[in-house]
């Protein structure tokens, strides 16, 4: 045997090796399964605040605007009425001073009543008032899974709700959502 053929038979067999060492890796490629188990599903909640204006009528109540501040009519018509009672007691200058004495006392209790009767006069309105309150909500954000590969355990979060398996590719657990069906 000359040099050149063994040579040759060398580099075919070194060929063959490396040959057959890329045949088992693909193989072993060939061989891993396409998809992972789900094991199980588990719903990510988040709470999400949004704040909002909340409005509601509301009756408030006011005093009425007093057309007489003085409440000049009630002393006036108190005057004459106590008047008039006091003319009614005695004689002469008694009299006098009875009538004097009514018309002040009568003019005083006016006013008196007339101030009550201003200050229990009130007006009624509807007033719309809002504040700002936070709504809190509880909004479905994704799905821890659980799965099995390859005789391991692992989990990971999709956006998506998953069916009995996950994709596999380049031997990791694809978590892309899948493609609406187009009709």
């Amino acid at each position: 045997m000359d040099a050149s053929m063994i040579k040759g038979m060398a580099v075919g067999g070194l060929a063959m090796v490396v040959l057959g060492a890329g045949a088992v890796g693909g193989y072993q490629q060939l061989t891993k399964p396409k998809t992972a188990e789900v094991v199980a599903v588990k719903e990510v909640m988040e709470t999400v605040v949004t704040p909002r204006e909340r409005c509601q009528d509301v009756a408030v109540r006011r005093q009425a605007p007093v057309a007489d501040q003085h409440r000049i009519a009630g002393t006036v018509i108190g005057g004459l009425a106590g008047g008039l009672l006091g003319s009614t007691v005695g004689n002469g200058s008694g009299k006098t001073l009875a009538t004097v004495a009514g018309a002040a006392a009568g003019g005083y209790a006016g006013n008196q009543v007339q101030k009550n009767m201003q200050q229990n006069d009130a007006v009624t309105s509807v007033e719309r008032r809002c504040q700002m309150v936070n709504e809190k909500t509880r909004q479905l954000s994704g799905y821890d899974v659980t799965y099995r590969y390859a005789g391991q355990t692992g989990t990971v979060r999709t956006s998506f709700k998953p069916g009995p398996t996950l994709p596999v590719k380049d031997g990791r657990v694809d978590t892309t959502p899948p493609q609406a069906e187009q009709s």
